[in-house]
């Protein structure tokens, strides 16, 4: 679905409502803003920040938009054509909290090494920081990225190795459900 066309084709469409939470007329619509946003059909990673910066002004939402990037771009190829757009929009959107929870694991887990480490947490979670910039006050137990990661790492790391698993992360995305907020970016958008 990288090339550009009009329209989704017959196939096409079947497809998606597989793969998605979403129905035909809402496939076509988000499709009809897609290739209108991205006449070749295809989004990079400066177009991608892009949109980011739309919904983050105050902030610098660059690198926390990259991260995300990395993870709609289920192909790895540096482009994200409308299939990987929808099917990510429908898990972080529409997704039963289970697939959210493996989107965000796989969005933390930045070597994709099945863990998350206390430095890859942090790097997200400094992301974050600068993306919202100072339109959030933050209580004194999280007014910095390290001292966030420090608790969400006394919450999670059962074990106490510095690495989350993802079952370690999924119980204690449980206990704490901002963990998984920055996926309801899109909630007012579907």
């Amino acid at each position: 679905m990288g090339k550009s066309q009009s329209k989704l084709t017959t196939e096409e469409l079947k497809d998606l409502q597989r793969c998605t939470r979403f129905d035909k007329k809402e496939l076509q619509q988000w499709y009809k803003g897609f290739i209108k946003d991205c006449p070749s059909g295809e989004l990079d990673k400066p177009e991608f920040q892009k949109i980011y910066k739309q919904f983050f002004p105050f902030g610098d939402p660059s690198t926390f938009a990259d991260y995300v990037f990395n993870v709609f771009d289920s192909n790895k190829n540096g482009k994200i054509d409308f299939k990987e757009f929808i099917v990510a929009l429908s898990v972080t959107s529409r997704g039963e909290l289970e697939d959210k929870l493996q989107w965000a694991f796989q969005l933390y887990d930045i070597d994709n090494d099945q863990t998350i480490t206390r430095n890859e947490m942090l790097k997200i979670v400094e992301a974050i920081y600068k993306m919202v910039g100072t339109m959030v006050k933050l209580p004194a137990d999280e007014d910095t990225p390290e001292k966030r990661v420090s608790k969400i790492f006394r919450l999670m790391d059962k074990d106490e190795d510095d690495r989350l698993t993802y079952d370690e992360f999924k119980e204690g995305s449980m206990k704490d459900p901002t963990i998984v907020q920055a996926l309801s970016l899109y909630d007012g958008l579907v």
